[in-house]
């Protein structure tokens, strides 16, 4: 039967890294097939991975696996010999296969942890805060950073000195929610926010950013944050214990703009009716139908999505830390909107430790702190490295980029008469044309911004990726396990490849092997004693007399049921067929001869047997046994193959070997 590739894969590899515990020289010969020597460390290697218990080496099992190592080496060697490992779909299987394997040697492990560890210290707390933002381009040239900068710091003197944060942040702050915005064709009237960013938690904001509010203090002020947007500073008003994801419902009358105070009162008092409504045990499901103006989660008796603390404004966050128990509802609250009662449905997600840590490690990687690992890395190769960079001729393109590159118009050939070598890493070298090629396959459209600065920062980005390149080239002569990996994944997918050709898919489409190795092997398919009988279940007693009569009289099951049974009214239900033993509990319970069995009661409707005929041992047709046959088949192809293949190539073992290891 064929198996899954990534599950045959896995069996193959179980068990990376156990240690090698024989006590014989690793690099002896153990073994030549095909004229290929295997060492000892390659096979006891081999072996322990695929010892699962992690038992220790013993004879039997050793000799056995033996064995199957042979066969093993000896299809690997086939595949290689009908050239396999030079078909294209392989190469890019195992290139893929290797671009996984290589992923942790690019992060560092400490800085992940202590990543994953500060996230998950963060994510036990929201936090609300405010901010005034001061716009800035990431390339920004020094004389604008320290315009901002100073700007900022100005701002946060007043801050300091008494100035209520709100109306510095409609004076100053960058961000355009902070204002009342008129309405236009884009959007309507919207008020603005005075900086106000509600709660949020871990991961829901940039990390720079995120890493200024959880050290700021509150009620304090931060000193200017830079994030890639600009310079923001930021007013912690509140941490509590965190929310997580919750599902609520909410009963919701909106307030219009332009409403006078008596408009206002009179929501106000429907919403106070509904309140009362609900104290006096109406359903709230009910009354958000009735009533909510919320008409997407009306419909569904005012539930809204999973959320998160960031996605709702922060009195109707407020109302809901106020809630402790499910079905607990709120008094009415009024937010910008208007007028909520809000009702808790779901609290947060409750996840194991493992799946916890393993969420916020995928959280880490995508997030930009990620980057930071890849740094650490980054660094430590250049260390281990000798890197030179050539300055005159990074500034030959200082000429040859344009404003085209912004636009994503820029191309490679504008450099084609530049030759020189730009870095070397070790003795690699990467040239003009390298970096001219990276300029153009990675522009996209973009703010126009100075082309030096551009060039200066593209050239660091190139320099990093060619750092990973070299280092990712050393891979496996830097790593033997790693290099041992790579080697046992490409004998994997060489094995798995051939072996579905001469064994799996050829036993299912070989149809008429099949039907020969059937033919001369179907005495290993008998079945066992069975009969061929029907069991009649009839829910009218006075009905029992009159199937047996018809049965008697000769007419078929089909029969009895159009005679017996309508559309509504289900009289008598029959299950035919041949049954061996233990395949039905009623079958098992009677006498196997010809005729009718004993009735007696299930589950309150009368049972009874009609046995048609007793069967003898016969052997399985091929349709009533495909599978196990279609397996047997797979077995004796297999045998067939692995005897033509240790004919056709030579196996030595170095028994002498063997026995030290055993």
């Amino acid at each position: 039967m064929k198996i899954l590739k990534n599950n045959f894969l896995a069996l193959l590899l179980l068990l990376v890294g156990i240690s090698l515990k024989a006590q014989v020289d690793n690099n002896e010969v153990l073994m030549t097939i095909a004229g290929k020597e295997v060492l000892v460390g390659e096979f006891v290697n081999i072996y322990q991975k695929n010892n699962y218990k992690g038992e220790d080496i013993d004879k039997k099992s050793l000799d056995e696996y033996v064995d199957l190592f042979i066969n093993f080496k000896l299809k690997v060697r086939e595949a290689e010999e009908l050239g396999l490992d030079t078909v294209a779909s392989f190469k890019k299987e195992l290139s893929g296969y290797r671009e996984q394997l290589a992923k942790p040697y690019f992060t560092d492990e400490a800085t992940l942890q202590q990543l994953i560890a500060e996230a998950a210290e963060r994510e036990k707390t929201d936090l609300r805060a405010s901010h005034i933002f001061f716009r800035l381009q990431p390339d920004a040239l020094p004389e604008d950073t320290l315009a901002a900068y100073n700007k900022a710091n100005m701002v946060r003197e007043l801050l300091v000195k008494g100035e209520p944060f709100e109306k510095m942040a409609v004076t100053y702050s960058e961000d355009p929610s902070a204002k009342d915005r008129e309405a236009n064709q884009q959007h309507p009237y919207l008020k603005g926010n005075m900086g106000d960013l509600g709660y949020f938690t871990v991961f829901d904001m940039v990390y720079p950013f995120e890493n200024g509010a959880y050290n700021t203090g509150i009620g304090m002020v931060s000193v200017p944050i830079r994030t890639e947007y600009g310079y923001h500073l930021i007013k912690i008003y509140n941490k509590r214990p965190s929310l997580g994801d919750f599902i609520v419902a909410h009963i919701f009358m909106t307030i219009p703009r332009n409403a006078t105070a008596a408009d206002s009162v009179r929501v106000k008092q429907r919403m106070d009716s509904v309140y009362t409504k609900l104290q006096e045990g109406v359903k709230f499901e009910d009354l958000a139908k009735m009533y909510s103006d919320d008409k997407g989660s009306a419909a569904k008796g005012g539930v809204l999505p999973r959320r998160g603390v960031n996605r709702l404004v922060p009195e109707f966050i407020d109302a809901i830390y106020q809630l402790n128990e499910i079905d607990e509802y709120s008094k009415p609250v009024l937010t910008s909107y208007g007028w909520h009662i809000i009702k808790l449905v779901e609290k947060k997600t409750v996840k194991t430790p493992e799946e916890e840590k393993a969420d916020l490690k995928q959280q880490v990687m995508k997030d930009s702190r990620g980057d930071a690992t890849k740094q650490v890395v980054i660094a430590r190769i250049r260390k281990e490295n000798k890197v030179v960079e050539d300055p005159s001729a990074l500034r030959d393109f200082y000429n040859l980029v344009t404003d085209s590159i912004f636009f994503g118009r820029w191309k490679s050939d504008e450099a084609s008469n530049l030759t020189k070598n730009i870095l070397t890493i070790g003795t690699t070298l990467f040239t003009q044309k390298d970096f001219a090629d990276y300029l153009a396959t990675t522009q996209r459209k973009r703010e126009p911004e100075n082309i030096t600065m551009y060039v200066d920062k593209m050239f660091k980005e190139f320099e990093d990726e060619c750092l990973i390149k070299f280092e990712n080239g050393q891979l496996e002569n830097k790593y033997p396990e790693f290099k041992t990996l790579i080697n046992e994944y490409r004998d994997g997918i060489l094995l798995f490849d051939l072996t579905d050709q001469k064994v799996w898919s050829k036993a299912v489409k070989d149809t008429i092997g099949l039907q020969q190795f059937y033919k001369k092997n179907k005495r290993n398919y008998i079945w066992d004693s069975r009969v061929n009988a029907s069991i009649y279940t009839i829910t009218d007693p006075a009905a029992v007399q009159k199937v047996k009569a018809m049965i008697g009289n000769g007419s078929a099951d089909a029969d009895i049921l159009k005679a017996l049974n309508t559309d509504s009214v289900k009289i008598v239900t029959i299950e035919s067929g041949k049954f061996s033993r233990k395949d039905n509990s009623i079958i098992d319970s009677i006498v196997w001869q010809p005729g009718f069995s004993a009735n007696f009661k299930v589950n309150n409707a009368d049972v009874f047997v009609y046995v048609r005929k007793v069967l003898k041992p016969e052997p399985k047709e091929l349709n009533e046994a495909r599978g196990l046959i279609t397996a047997d088949y797979q077995n004796f192809l297999e045998k067939a193959w692995i005897a033509e293949l240790r004919a056709k190539y030579p196996v030595i073992v170095n028994n002498e070997v063997l026995v030290k290891i055993k």
